[in-house]
């Protein structure tokens, strides 16, 4: 069976960045990781091998040295964990923190605050944290907050769909239209190329396999892409979650990945999918020839 890489996937530098930070910490002295440094399974296991600790909660916290989540962290929580004598490491990603300063921007020109983005998430309980008030929106039912609000900021989680952040952004316009909406794009640009990859791939390939943690938001987008495209689509954490009955009638697969799955994983899940056997045309074409034999043509 083939197996078609898309032309960008996998590990974005900003993860890079902060697994290597938290892991040459962990090497040299007791670190406390404050929350999951990435949403990959394999690096927190990797980290732990090498010594860090997690903690989900600042009252957790059992050594001195604390490295900052890449998701970022809200300045609030920053000043509280250096009020209480921890040394901080931020491994925020810098597309991330960007988020943060375009959100002070819009906030500081008098708007309302709108992230476009998942409830909860980590990367979004960084941004909101900061702010005296603010709207979490993910679907256009969720619009029905911002009523009466005369001046509004938009940015969104770096993960989201582009498609998704402007059609939410198209629909405040429509049902707010004497509001003035500024709107700052921050999704960030592997997330744009891996989804834009994915849209090629899903051109050449009937079946795609994402490759990603399942509390990872951009690979579930991913895979979310994908099917939206027409693609049947298999999210997996490592090559042992693959089944070979999803690719007995096969020839090609397409394969992405999330911006927080190691390239170790990656190439685990590529070995696995091309040792299987998927659609075997040496054996129909024999069976044609000798079809074609015996008839004479």
């Amino acid at each position: 069976m083939e197996v078609r890489l898309a032309d960008h996937f996998g590990m974005c530098f900003g993860v890079r960045d902060a697994i290597d930070l938290a892991l040459g910490l962990a090497r040299e002295q007791p670190v406390t990781v404050l929350g999951e440094l990435v949403h990959n399974e394999e690096v927190v296991q990797e980290l732990e091998t090498a010594g860090a600790r997690h903690a989900h909660e600042v009252d957790e916290i059992a050594t001195q040295t604390v490295v900052l989540t890449a998701h970022g962290t809200s300045k609030r929580r920053q000043l509280r964990l250096h009020s209480e004598g921890f040394v901080t490491h931020d491994a925020a990603c810098p597309l991330v923190t960007r988020v943060h300063t375009a959100v002070a921007k819009l906030t500081a020109e008098g708007r309302h605050p709108v992230v476009i983005g998942q409830q909860g998430h980590v990367e979004v309980q960084g941004i909101i944290e900061d702010l005296e008030e603010c709207t979490v929106v993910l679907h256009e039912d969720d619009l029905a907050a911002l009523a009466g609000k005369p001046r509004i900021g938009v940015v969104a989680q770096t993960t989201q769909p582009l498609e998704l952040v402007l059609s939410l952004v198209n629909a405040m316009r429509r049902r707010y239209p004497r509001a003035d909406i500024r709107f700052i794009d921050t999704v960030c640009q592997p997330t744009k190329d891996r989804q834009e990859a994915l849209r090629r791939l899903a051109a050449e390939c009937s079946v795609v396999v994402v490759v990603g943690g399942p509390t990872s938001n951009n690979s579930r987008k991913l895979a979310e892409l994908a099917r939206k495209l027409g693609c049947r689509t298999y999210q997996v954490a490592r090559a042992d979650d693959l089944k070979p009955e999803w690719f007995r009638d096969v020839d090609r697969v397409g394969l992405t990945a999330g911006t927080s799955t190691p390239d170790r994983v990656i190439d685990e899940v590529r070995s696995r999918l091309e040792s299987m056997p998927g659609r075997d045309h040496s054996r129909s074409s024999a069976k044609q020839s000798a079809t074609s034999v015996l008839s004479g043509h």
